[in-house]
């Protein structure tokens, strides 16, 4: 099966420079593409040369609200030139009502800025979203939004505004953490995402599944990339789908999303 990882950050210090490797290794267990997200300006230059490096990565830049308060006067500028050398996505950016001390001020002048640019240009972006999910679905109401759609990364929102988002043009990404058996809500909510509008992510190096389906440990609750293919059959089981069925759908979904 070819595997899609539509959300991890492999440019992450945590990794410890061994990105070539674990790249190699997400390539034998069938991953054909994976989208990295940089979160603030410091982590674009590494994001691209990863991209640079390894034709199964797709970049995407964009500036996370956990580093709003970071930016720097020329923040979208920087951006607007990193996607100029490097057109692919925008994110992760979003909002963020659930960090332990971190302001909300500023969150939504700079997700705005970040949703347009992404319309402005038809790339697709990768969202953000924790404790704030009636304010998103505002936002992205009132657009714009780019037209090839938008990816709601680690879905956990309520049941019933996977419709209305879906509606908007959201796809919705299952990571590995909503195996674990506290997450009945979430899977609830997943097991109503249009066939259609589905994804799968690692979040690495976040967000590892249970450990027993880690395949690929790394110690110290790092998340390797290569536990997509846990995240696959945890996502198999959910749904109660064939592998191949689920695997061609997700496949098609990605390329619709976020291109071939």
């Amino acid at each position: 099966m070819r595997l899609f990882d539509a959300h991890n950050h492999l440019q992450d210090a945590r990794f410890g420079g061994q990105q070539d490797e674990l790249i190699a290794d997400c390539v034998a267990v069938g991953l054909s593409r994976m989208v990295v997200n940089g979160t603030c300006e410091s982590d674009w230059p590494a994001v691209a040369a990863l991209a640079k490096r390894h034709d199964c990565v797709l970049p995407s830049f964009g500036l996370h609200p956990w580093f709003v308060h970071e930016r720097s006067p020329e923040w979208l500028a920087k951006l607007g030139q990193q996607l100029d050398d490097c057109p692919a996505a925008v994110g992760e950016f979003g909002l963020d009502r659930w960090k332990p001390g971190l302001g909300y001020d500023g969150q939504e002048e700079v997700f705005t800025a970040q949703l347009c640019l992404a319309a402005e240009r038809d790339l697709p972006a990768s969202i953000h979203c924790l404790k704030t999910w009636g304010r998103l679905h505002e936002l992205l109401r009132d657009g714009p939004l780019p037209k090839r759609g938008f990816l709601l990364h680690s879905y956990g929102g309520p049941t019933e505004m996977v419709e209305p988002l879906a509606k908007l043009g959201a796809y919705f990404s299952f990571p590995g953490a909503f195996a674990h058996e506290r997450k009945t809500r979430q899977r609830d909510a997943f097991r109503q995402v249009p066939a259609d509008r589905l994804l799968i992510e690692t979040d690495a190096p976040d967000q590892a599944p249970p450990e027993n389906r880690v395949t690929h440990p790394l110690g110290q609750g790092v998340n390797h990339p290569a536990n997509i293919a846990a995240v696959y059959e945890a996502t198999v089981e959910l749904l109660g789908q064939a592998p191949d069925d689920l695997a061609k759908r997700v496949e098609e979904n990605f390329v619709r999303i976020f291109g071939g």
